[in-house]
């Protein structure tokens, strides 16, 4: 989930009357995060292009698009503010949680803390994070970033509430290279699950409605520990649920999928449908077992 998903899902659940007026509060609500008053408006612009209509949601093409008379200075405004100025995504995530959660997490519905990564495709090597490693978009090994998620989910629907660039070691190892691209010295490698936890932990002190946490297999076989000489995963000790296959997930091998052509889908379809039938459509006959 990225954060236009964050954005779509603030302006579903504000509850003021007009679209203007919530479009107009949920930027309030992101601008006071920003820490300086000049980041105000490239903030209401890059909002704004991505609520907009329009399939390419880099800076310029959405510079073009809110301020199509001024597009130079909307598009160096915009970057700026999403490349080089300082502000907090935590403390960003944080206020829209505090908006949105409430209208999300009702007493009778219930509640679940879904831990996933998301891998962007990405050309070259230079930007942040980018290595050959998988890619659950194209859904092999490709060249791409890689993104871990808490996201805070009931029936009405979902809010990333933990968002974190994952850097692989061909990174971290190279002090050089993150200097460059502007990694903080201090930021160090660590593995997918051990930033799943760290979003879980920072929920749990945030005081976040609990839920069951929900994982997919390589996060349950990597966040087991042996404790005791026994299997426990360390949501045992955040006395979060989970469930049991989550947990059980180390305990056997990985699971592969295997892709399946056209013919055989159609070979095993027709196989179920001739089971089902007591004779022929065509002639009558009973059904034959050649199947």
């Amino acid at each position: 989930m990225h954060y236009s998903d964050l954005l779509k899902c603030f302006v579903r659940f504000a509850m003021n009357p007009s679209l203007e007026a919530r479009f107009e509060k949920y930027c309030d609500t992101v601008v006071a995060t920003l820490m300086h008053a000049d980041r105000e408006q490239p903030a209401r612009w890059y909002i704004k292009g991505l609520m907009l209509p329009g399939e390419r949601k880099s800076v310029e093409p959405m510079a073009a698009r809110v301020q199509p008379h001024n597009v130079r200075s909307a598009h160096q405004s915009m970057h700026h503010l999403a490349a080089k100025a300082p502000w907090s995504d935590e403390a960003m995530l944080s206020a829209v949680a505090a908006a949105v959660l409430p209208e999300l997490v009702r007493d009778e519905l219930p509640v679940h803390w879904i831990v996933d990564d998301t891998g962007f495709p990405k050309k070259g090597k230079h930007s942040v994070g980018v290595a050959r490693q998988y890619c659950g978009q194209t859904g092999k090994q490709d060249n791409c970033r890689v993104a871990v998620s808490l996201s805070i989910a009931t029936a009405l629907g979902s809010l990333p509430v933990g968002y974190r660039l994952y850097l692989p070691r061909e990174w971290t190892d190279d002090a050089e290279r993150c200097a460059k691209a502007g990694v903080p010295d201090e930021v160090g490698f660590a593995t997918k699950p051990a930033l799943a936890m760290r979003q879980i932990e920072a929920a749990l002190a945030a005081g976040y409605p609990r839920g069951v946490v929900l994982a997919d297999a390589a996060y349950g076989f990597l966040m087991l520990e042996r404790v005791s000489g026994r299997k426990k995963t360390p949501l045992d000790s955040k006395r979060l649920p989970y469930p049991p296959a989550s947990a059980r997930a180390g305990l056997g091998p990985m699971q592969r999928h295997e892709p399946t052509s056209i013919a055989t889908c159609r070979f095993r379809l027709a196989r179920a449908i001739t089971r089902t039938l007591l004779q022929c459509p065509c002639c009558g006959c009973r059904r034959i077992e050649r199947y």
